[in-house]
């Protein structure tokens, strides 16, 4: 067996704890007037206070105070510009309403402290009532998205309207609904649970990241085992669009879980080759770099030899092509943007921390 030795180093930055005290104590009318924000955005980027009041079945004065309570606890924004003025859900509202739903349903009893930063994610450990440890991944698609402003305006407008929020809940659910089938047949993957808007809820595996893994003792054999399981996806008619090594764990005996999934695509893809190649090529360069090791032999698109359709079975899960191809323009867009260099970033008030203060100057 491949033995990893354990020579990495752990990033503190970004670390903590998800602070889930509200949810004790918010009442049952503020979370209607929550949800009442969230269906909403469906439709307007800022959600009138009338139509908050109306969707929650309360009346606008309630809504009002309602609405100023959940401002002061950073889970609803408020913002006004040239056409509108209105609510908004912030990222920690999104995380309440999922983590609500989780905890009614019994899947979630306790949240822990915050064991991975992404890109676009944040991953906490977790407990169920019956004291299983689990993993929950938060997505959050255009956190570090639109490295420049034209090109962020230029997503705008081809898109009337655009919600990150709504962008990360199709981010979880393509994950959940390829990991659930990869599971089923027997991939190295983290057993799917459960999942609720943006949030993914899998099973914690025993492994380090490959990135953080200085040395192991048979670097061909690993090479081989990733070669082979990248082969084997594009049989059964995937490409992970995101194979390297932050993306893959190592357990001390060499096995492997692949993790991260939002970028699978078809081989029927118009780009699967392309897309198929980078991946091994990233395992390739990586390898040669970390381990001092060149293989000769690698997989290529061509030799790929297809069993099983488990891309039309993730269709037919519920997770469309239309949903599909929604998040895919916006990961081409992404791409497009952090291409780009030299230009500042937007900061946008995820929080509601100017929120609270428009919104009293308003009144």
């Amino acid at each position: 067996d491949v033995q990893v030795h354990r020579l990495f180093t752990h990033s503190q930055s970004k670390m903590g704890k998800l602070n889930v005290s509200m949810l004790r104590y918010l009442t049952r009318e503020e979370f209607r007037v929550l949800q009442a924000v969230e269906v909403g955005m469906r439709n307007h980027e800022l959600v009138p206070r009338q139509l908050v009041a109306q969707l929650a079945g309360l009346k606008h004065g309630g809504a009002h105070k309602l609405l100023q309570e959940l401002i002061r606890h950073k889970l609803v924004g408020y913002d006004n510009n040239k056409t509108s003025d209105g609510y908004r859900l912030t990222n920690s509202g999104y995380d309440y309403l999922a983590l609500k739903l989780l905890a009614n349903r019994d899947v979630v009893a306790s949240v822990g402290n915050q064991i991975g930063v992404g890109k676009e994610s944040d991953i906490y450990v977790a407990g169920s009532p019956e004291g299983e440890q689990f993993v929950l991944k938060f997505h959050r698609l255009g956190r570090t998205s639109f490295r420049t402003v034209k090109t962020k305006r230029d997503y705008h407008k081809r898109r009337q309207h655009v919600s990150w929020l709504y962008l990360s809940r199709l981010a979880a659910m393509k994950e959940f609904a390829y990991m659930k089938v990869l599971y089923e047949r027997d991939f190295p993957v983290p057993r799917p649970i459960e999942q609720n808007r943006h949030v993914v809820v899998m099973s914690l595996v025993n492994g380090y990241p490959l990135c953080n893994i200085q040395d192991v003792d048979k670097p061909g054999r690993l090479y081989n085992d990733l070669m082979q399981l990248l082969v084997r996806l594009g049989n059964h008619g995937l490409v992970h669009c995101d194979f390297n090594e932050f993306n893959l764990l190592v357990d001390d005996e060499g096995h492997i879980t692949l993790i991260d999934f939002p970028q699978m695509v078809s081989v029927d893809h118009v780009n699967a080759e392309m897309f198929f190649d980078r991946d091994v090529q990233c395992i390739r360069d990586f390898f040669q770099k970390r381990f001092n090791f060149v293989a000769e032999d690698f997989p290529r698109f061509k030799d790929l030899s297809r069993e099983e359709n488990l891309d039309v079975e993730v269709a037919a899960s519920g997770f469309t092509k239309a949903n599909q191809a929604e998040l895919q323009e916006f990961q081409e867009v992404e791409g497009q943007a952090q291409g780009e260099e030299g230009a500042e970033e937007e900061e946008e008030d995820e929080d509601g921390v100017v929120a609270e203060k428009r919104e009293k100057k308003k009144d």
